[in-house]
């Protein structure tokens, strides 16, 4: 297998890292508004007047804390992602631009050899002239 092949391999293997961090970065910010959602509906709850809040008040408060809590959590992982995108997002450029070099170099070194063969078969005695 020759270089371009490789480094074609290796782009599309970085890519496809890029949509797996592209799509944990949104399941993480998907997971943080549910976190929050949940948290505002369990605050809307809790001063509802018809509400078992006034019964059980700490539950409410532990549960809206917990919401809160994972809320931030998957919002930093969403960060983490953001920053791995970014990162493979550099990488892929990065493979990008050699592979494209690399195919270059084999296509001028192709044009080359066959020159070189024109050349050869018009020096040969009895050559196409």
């Amino acid at each position: 297998m020759d270089r371009r092949n490789r480094l074609a391999k290796l782009l599309l293997l970085q890519r496809r890292l890029k949509e797996l961090h592209e799509a944990k970065h949104a399941a993480f910010l998907k997971e943080a508004a549910a976190a929050e959602k949940e948290a505002a509906d369990l605050a809307e709850r809790l001063d509802a007047d018809d509400s078992l809040s006034a019964l059980f008040p700490d539950l409410y408060h532990q549960r809206i804390g917990r919401a809160l809590v994972r809320r931030d959590q998957n919002r930093k992982r969403a960060a983490e992602e953001a920053e791995k995108i970014a990162t493979a997002n550099a990488r892929a450029n990065v493979v990008e631009r050699v592979h494209r070099e690399a195919v270059r170099k084999h296509e001028r070194l192709t044009e080359e050899k066959a020159i070189l063969d024109l050349i050869e078969r018009r020096l040969k005695p009895g050559g196409a002239e």
